[in-house]
């Protein structure tokens, strides 16, 4: 089995609904999101994907958070903006433009501080 990571990074506000802590009230993160493809087999030229693919489609979804209130866009509007949530949906985005036949998303990671982070992967 083959994997490739890409990391890329956003940084955005948010609040936490129905939870009694620090996190409810209005506060910002420069979160990471680090994106995992795996695939038993390589393309003609000898990778899983290149790089630059993965990365792109990354920066594409995380585009639509980058200096935003999260709360207010679309996914978030009802959900809560966790890191768990957060890299759900990356992984299901990013599971509708590059999965296929050869290709799995193997996790999708955000961390919100440089010790905290949350994975979200199907097994």
């Amino acid at each position: 089995m083959f994997e490739i990571s890409i990391r890329e990074s956003f940084s955005a506000a948010h609040n936490l609904r129905n939870y009694k802590g620090r996190c409810e009230h209005l506060h910002g993160h420069n979160y990471t999101v680090e994106a995992t493809v795996c695939g038993k087999m390589l393309d003609k030229t000898g990778m899983l994907l290149d790089f630059s693919v993965l990365k792109d489609e990354v920066k594409k979804i995380i585009s639509e958070f980058d200096h935003k209130y999260l709360n207010e866009t679309k996914p978030f509007s009802k959900t809560n903006p966790t890191a768990e949530n957060i890299a759900k949906y990356i992984y299901n985005r990013l599971k509708l433009q590059i999965a296929n036949n050869r290709l799995q998303i193997s996790e999708v990671i955000v961390w919100e501080t440089e010790r905290n982070f949350s994975k979200y992967y199907e097994r």
